[in-house]
């Protein structure tokens, strides 16, 4: 049987050794205060005292005296040394009565002083503790505030509890941890019992009736996260939550100061992704990094991700101004990363981009500048394949020209079978990726990374939603059956910079998004979460599917094969890259449209250059629909 005590707590042990000592030896005394009678010396030699000893400490330790910390004693706990220092008692009474240990039996009188100053001095040795070391600070007001059912029992639910215990400003008490391992109930964690599993939520929510439930296990799914949320709100009670691992890490090292209210991203039933950090810190590790679209919503998380990996210098470039000073600033002054260098400029200037590059000499670059609303670029098609595709081929030249080792560009999965201008111009730029990267004469590794719809990204469906929900609905939905594949953008860009890492020269990879998920259902789950009910207190509304806008996303792409690649998240997509000699003469027909300003005929010559494309190896036209 395992001994029940804590390493950490063997200290304590000690003191308690030294107080049953203590109170055994006043005990004699205080029984013979004038003089005691020679033939019971013996009990005060140190072999029986230690023999007191020896029997009352495993006592204390199968009380549970040693599995909480001194400081968050309390009344309960006080009850229970009364409990244990009994039992401890009694349990001495009888090895000294069952075993011969002395021919004279020791006095009643000293086993009710024994076990009254044993009592004392355990039970004020731990309130004395709490008292000394929590005690207000002068002029402060303990606040109990709300009582909280922490949901969670390792390492981080252990520093949220020691958190709000020991600073009451926050106005939360714990009350209760719950787990999802049975094995944990019953045990303490600064003082706070855990008082059964997550199945056995919805009942201990109802017997303890918490102001709030807090859910401190940064590693759990997204479908115990939502069952957390059904069992707390089928009892009226607010929920909060630490957020996921990566956004744990970017953020505030204090842990109260991030919990939260629940949001839809926490309850989609994704699992947590792991990456290998010691590969990513290989390549980027002491590298000049540059980061294009460095302000956008993707560009702006792989900045706080690239600059915890150690580079030389982050340069952060981007011609939305507001923007870009928003992440500089947040690295520099927020973050304590001093080597970020910020430029304003457009991934569409060659020259300025040559300026750029001559000034720092990439190592890495990050290409995340794009126009991705669908129908923002429909209206504007000329601009989407300025921006997007030419803009992709120009940064590709220029970082080739200046000796970058890698280029990653971020795409999309509008680039599978691409039926919108925005998907087809970002299908160009994989194209552009594949073909630099199988060019003899280029050095540089080309890798284009290709995911679907990352929540809360700018102009994404979740603030969309957000802000009719605030405004009372209705919620706007395009089609009941609509699905879209989804990934937060910390998950994301993590895969990204992982694909950097192991990627081929011109290989295109897909991240694994997991299951899609039903439009209606995303509406229907951030309606609940902010307190109403869909179809009743917020209305949605069907109103159907933009021109050119698909039901289903696609990950895979028509002639496109799929195959494992080191990081089981990511997948390698295999097909024939286009001819170089094609592309290029493509790619200059869609230059001088788009300097023309023939807006019908280069939609038209869009089309037609990804609906036939020219592959390596083969003399027909592939078809991509």
């Amino acid at each position: 049987m395992r001994f029940p005590v804590n390493r950490h707590r063997l200290w304590q042990v000690g003191v308690d050794g030294a107080v049953v000592a203590l109170a055994w030896w006043l005990a004699w005394q205080l029984r013979f205060d004038q003089g005691r009678p020679g033939y019971y010396n013996r009990y005060l030699d140190w072999d029986l005292v230690l023999l007191v000893a020896g029997v009352k400490l495993p006592v204390f330790a199968l009380a549970g005296f040693y599995n909480r910390w001194w400081r968050y004693v309390s009344t309960r706990d006080m009850w229970g040394a009364v409990r244990g220092v009994a039992f401890a008692s009694l349990a001495t009474f009888l090895v000294f009565t069952l075993f011969e240990v002395q021919p004279n039996r020791v006095p009643t009188g000293v086993w009710f002083i024994d076990l009254l100053l044993c009592l004392a001095f355990v039970a004020g040795l731990r309130l004395a503790a709490r008292s000394l070391i929590e005690r207000p600070r002068p002029g402060q007001v303990v606040v109990r505030g709300k009582e909280a059912l922490v949901v969670g029992a390792g390492d981080a639910a252990q520093l949220v509890v020691k958190e709000m215990l020991r600073n009451p400003g926050l106005g939360y008490t714990p009350i209760g941890l719950v787990d999802d391992d049975p094995r944990k109930k019953n045990l303490r964690i600064h003082g706070i019992r855990v008082l059964g599993t997550t199945e056995e939520l919805p009942q201990l929510i109802r017997l303890r009736r918490p102001d709030e439930v807090l859910i401190a296990i940064p590693s759990a799914s997204g479908a115990a996260r939502g069952k957390i949320v059904e069992a707390a709100r089928a009892e009226g009670v607010a929920v909060k939550t630490l957020p996921g691992l990566m956004e744990l890490v970017s953020g505030d090292f204090d842990l109260t100061a991030q919990l939260r209210p629940v949001e839809v991203e926490d309850v989609l039933g994704r699992e947590p992704v792991e990456v290998d950090l010691d590969a990513i810190a290989g390549y980027l590790g002491g590298e000049v990094v540059m980061v294009t679209g460095a302000g956008g919503s993707i560009g702006s998380e792989l900045c706080r991700q690239v600059s915890r990996l150690g580079p030389a210098k982050l340069v952060l470039v981007d011609h939305a101004e507001p923007a870009l000073f928003e992440i500089e600033r947040e690295l520099v002054r927020e973050r304590g990363f001093t080597a970020a260098a910020a430029v304003v400029a457009d991934v569409k200037d060659g020259e300025k981009m040559r300026q750029v590059c001559a000034s720092y000499r990439p190592g890495v670059v990050f290409h995340a500048a794009a126009y991705k609303h669908v129908a923002m670029m429909e209206a504007n098609p000329i601009e989407a394949v300025r921006n997007n595709t030419l803009g992709t081929r120009t940064l590709a030249d220029v970082a080739v020209e200046h000796g970058a080792k890698r280029f990653v560009l971020v795409s999309t999965d509008k680039a599978a079978n691409p039926k919108t201008v925005m998907g087809q111009s970002k299908a160009l730029c994989e194209w552009i990726v594949e073909t630099y990267g199988h060019r003899p004469d280029v050095a540089t590794r080309f890798v284009a990374v290709r995911f679907g719809n990352v929540l809360g990204s700018s102009g994404s469906v979740i603030p969309i939603f957000r802000r009719q929900i605030a405004r009372g609905g209705p919620v706007t939905v395009t089609h009941p059956e609509m699905t879209r594949f989804f990934m937060t953008i910390p998950e994301a860009v993590q895969l990204v910079v992982q694909a950097g890492a192991i990627g081929e020269r011109g290989q295109v990879y897909v991240l694994d998004m997991g299951e899609p998920v039903r439009i209606v259902d995303l509406a229907e789950n951030m309606i609940r979460l902010s307190g109403k009910e869909p179809g009743t207190e917020i209305a949605i509304e069907f109103i159907g599917p933009a021109p050119g806008e698909k039901l289903h996303e696609e990950l895979v792409g028509d002639g496109e094969t799929v195959s494992p690649s080191p990081h089981p998240k990511i997948r390698r997509i295999t097909r024939p890259p286009v001819e170089q000699a094609w592309l290029e003469a493509e790619l200059a027909t869609l230059e001088r449209l788009v300097e023309e300003g023939e807006t019908l005929e280069l939609v038209g010559a869009l089309s037609r250059i990804v609906r036939e494309p020219r592959r390596e190896g083969s003399s027909t036209a592939v078809g991509a629909d």
